[in-house]
């Protein structure tokens, strides 16, 4: 009963209508954010695609499906929160096919970003083995079971919702939110269970394979410096995805310490949990990796390269 008061408190407060400047400076903000961001991303994977280059290297088709994933959730993200506006309430099936993508694509990322933890950690402290263990094929595979996990942990939501409501409930029009697109209390427990599974998981795959690093790049070549920024870059990107496991207690929290600002609060939760690590990618791998740098200006630009 506590889990499903909370929902119905956090599903009301946030569908209360903002003021009407507050909601255009809002919209335009979101959708300036999610242009740029998808532009720059767009120009990654374009690099990507027209440089055989990078197609042998695990580490940047690692690299190109986080921004995949990036691309198709700042755009879902983008969508939900305007309509949320605009629209104010959507039909139950469209809302649910908009939310499992999201959540897919969400999920996907911090178990993306692990991996390529893991991929760094084997090339700084394991080089002479890098190329037999970081192979592309192994790395294909890895990318599907990266989707298996996000698919076992969010399609339950989906299959629970089916067998305990009635069916005129998939035709009637809410809010968009995944608390009421499947509205079972069990579903937020399970949601629960299997956040605190990956926040444990992902954090000790972190903090082993990153302090190994630092502690390798202290003690090894004159690129030490740079590595380590690279480390921190990476670390606070994952800090900032993984929270997305604790935005369901945070929005409890927020309403709870700050109810009359809560819309406010969690335009801001919005902004540093589903925008701001979608832009952290492109500093790493578009600014600082010389070879994304190299041809990126080019096409950020929208000139033509020659040879």
């Amino acid at each position: 009963m506590n889990a499903s008061s909370n929902v119905r408190n956090v599903t009301g407060a946030v569908s209360y209508p903002d003021v009407y400047s507050n909601a255009v400076a809002k919209n335009v903000i979101i959708l300036a954010l999610g242009i740029t961001i998808n532009y720059i991303n767009g120009a990654l994977i374009h690099t990507f695609r027209k440089h055989q280059i990078f197609y042998m290297n695990p580490r940047y088709i690692l690299f190109f499906h986080l921004v995949v994933n990036d691309m198709i959730q700042m755009t879902l993200t983008v969508l939900l929160f305007i309509i949320s506006y605009t629209l104010y309430k959507i039909n139950v099936s469209v809302c649910s096919v908009l939310i499992l993508l999201a959540l897919f694509a969400t999920e996907n990322t911090p178990l993306n970003l692990a991996c390529m933890a893991v991929e760094c950690y084997i090339a700084i402290c394991m080089p002479l083995r890098h190329v037999q263990i970081c192979t592309v094929r192994r790395t294909l595979v890895l990318i599907g079971l990266i989707w298996i996990t996000s698919m076992l942990s969010v399609l339950p939501d989906l299959f629970i919702t089916l067998a305990t409501e009635p069916l005129d409930f998939f035709s009637s029009r809410v809010f968009c939110l995944r608390e009421t697109a499947f509205p079972n209390p069990h579903i937020i427990k399970k949601r629960d269970v299997t956040y605190v599974m990956y926040l444990v998981i992902v954090w000790l795959v972190i903090f082993y394979t990153y302090f190994r690093i630092l502690f390798t790049a202290k003690a090894a070549s004159k690129d030490a410096k740079k590595a380590r920024n690279t480390i921190v870059l990476h670390g606070f990107q994952l800090l900032l995805c993984m929270a997305t496991y604790a935005e369901p207690l945070l929005m409890t929290a927020l309403l709870q310490w700050f109810p009359k600002t809560f819309l406010d609060s969690l335009f801001a939760c919005y902004i540093i949990i589903h925008i701001l690590p979608r832009a952290i990618s492109p500093i790493i791998y578009g600014v600082r990796d010389k070879a994304f740098r190299k041809y990126l200006k080019t096409y950020l630009l929208c000139k033509v390269s020659t040879q």
